[in-house]
């Protein structure tokens, strides 16, 4: 049997990878989730992308989730008239709100967001293209922001400004992001990233909007300001969402590049008392946009967020645009399996699942995950229809594969973002009297799929009577070769 990775892998699609014959060797590799980025591209363009993702993972029989990223309220500079413009340390410059989009100079420039200038004041500094350049705000004068540059640079065509320290007004959620959501849920994606929430409220007004397409997409809250890192804030965004990403880009921009590992940290140790699956982001393998390995420490990188306990890691640009987009996946897959194979898992004090559990099927998940421990168990059957039995069990570290069963494709989705979870697509669901022929038909397809063999001890959990959603509230343990072989009248 071949090693099941733990950990997930998101990849981003974009011109290096959106093309069929890549895609279908991005699957191959091992990638568990896709990445629309809705910063670019067309709605057409997004819909043939997920059309070719769920054809070619039906091709190789595995399912792979869709996550569709919004862009969010991200402030840029405008245009200049010569493309750019190189600024000196010391110099003088100003950000005109006034100022057309398309006219930049050596002087000024102008901006999207036109409220910067009611967020800052004298003392405040500001931060474009990631952190690159910086300038500190002098004075504000009607439409006019004027700056003295700290760290100078060439500033080019709609680069993207930060506040250090967060604290700009902007709401998460743009017009464009509204119109983005209506054809993610058109789509039918699994997940829906929404980028720079302040708060629990952000969350719960995104979900309002995908709830009212009829949708049960999953949310994704991108932690990348600086207010969202409080610690309240951050519990609500927890308790408001389906997962979390540390969305390191701006997240390092908003509270300086140093603050970043300790609140990734912060979060890993959180989530799971909120059973919030974090994706960890952003230059995981910057380097493989150029070269076809990565560097040690990115391997590094990699493997802390795995021995944290993160749910998936992600490539962005390195699948999007990069040169090699099926090598950085192939190297994050080994670097994760290489990682996982040395049995170096997280204390329980890094990653401790809530308790007391909440509910009965927690804490038959709880139950599942200690018997495995406990004994030689195979690996873990679970039926589920909504895909929260496997979520909960999910948020223990467990060397046991968890198997997600079910004949619901959207939950077969949702969870192949929860680490150690394999979904498995279940062609038939079982009626309230029909047990001991689910108990069958599980043993002999652990058989028929390779998964263990006639003297492996498996846990089953389900719920009783079978059939009925969110009802688990049963485990058992079996000896594969007791039932495998049973024909059920």
């Amino acid at each position: 049997m071949s090693r099941i990775r733990r950990t997930k892998i998101v990849a981003t699609l974009g011109p290096a990878s959106e093309q069929p014959e890549v895609l279908d060797q991005l699957i191959a590799a091992g990638v568990n989730v896709v990445r629309l980025n809705f910063s670019h591209g067309t709605p057409e363009e997004h819909r043939t992308r997920a059309e070719n993702v769920r054809r070619l993972a039906a091709k190789h029989g595995v399912s792979v989730g869709i996550l569709a990223d919004m862009q969010g309220p991200k402030i840029r500079v405008g245009k200049f008239k010569n493309g750019s413009t190189r600024l000196e340390p010391g110099q003088s410059f100003i950000i005109d709100a006034a100022l057309p989009l398309d006219a930049g100079n050596d002087e000024r420039v102008g901006i999207t967001y036109k409220e910067l200038v009611g967020d800052v004041e004298p003392g405040a500094r500001l931060l474009l293209n990631d952190g690159l350049i910086v300038m500190d705000v002098d004075k504000v004068e009607g439409q006019e922001i004027h700056c003295t540059v700290v760290i100078g640079g060439v500033l080019s065509n709609n680069k993207g400004i930060n506040r250090a320290g967060g604290g700009l007004s902007a709401a998460a959620l743009t017009d464009k992001d509204k119109e983005d959501i209506k054809t993610a849920c058109a789509i039918g994606v699994d997940y829906i990233a929404i980028s720079f929430p302040r708060d629990g409220k952000d969350m719960a007004y995104a979900r309002s909007l995908v709830e009212a397409e009829g949708s049960s997409a999953g949310l994704v809250a991108k932690v990348e300001r600086a207010e969202a890192v409080q610690d309240d804030n951050l519990k609500a965004i927890m308790e408001a969402s389906d997962a979390v990403m540390v969305a390191r880009g701006d997240l390092g921009v908003e509270i300086g590049d140093a603050a970043v590992p300790p609140v990734q940290k912060k979060m890993l140790r959180m989530a799971p008392k909120y059973n919030c699956p974090v994706i960890v982001a952003t230059q995981m393998m910057e380097s493989m946009c150029e070269n076809p390995i990565p560097t040690r420490a990115e391997v590094n990188d990699v493997a802390n967020a795995v021995l944290d306990g993160a749910d998936a890691v992600m490539l962005s640009g390195e699948s999007a645009a990069g040169k090699y987009p099926v090598e950085a996946v192939q190297a994050m897959h080994r670097t994760c399996i290489e990682t996982e194979r040395l049995g170096v898992l997280p204390s329980t004090q890094t990653r401790d699942p809530r308790f007391p559990p909440h509910s009965v099927d927690e804490c038959i998940a709880r139950q599942a995950m200690q018997t495995a421990e406990a004994m030689d168990i195979r690996a873990i059957m679970a039926f589920t229809h909504s895909g929260n039995t496997v979520l909960y069990m999910s948020r223990h570290l467990s060397k046991t594969p968890i198997y997600a069963m079910t004949p619901n494709t959207a939950t077969l989705g949702r969870v192949s973002l929860f680490r150690n979870v394999v979904p498995l697509i279940m062609k038939d669901d079982y009626g309230p009297d029909e047990a001991q022929r689910a108990t069958a038909d599980v043993c002999q397809k652990v058989v028929d799929a390779g998964l263990g063999t006639e003297d492996d001890l498996i846990v089953m959990t389900f719920g009783t009577p079978m059939g009925i959603s969110g009802a688990t509230n049963a485990m058992k343990i079996v000896r594969v070769g007791d039932h495998a072989k049973q024909t059920i009248e």
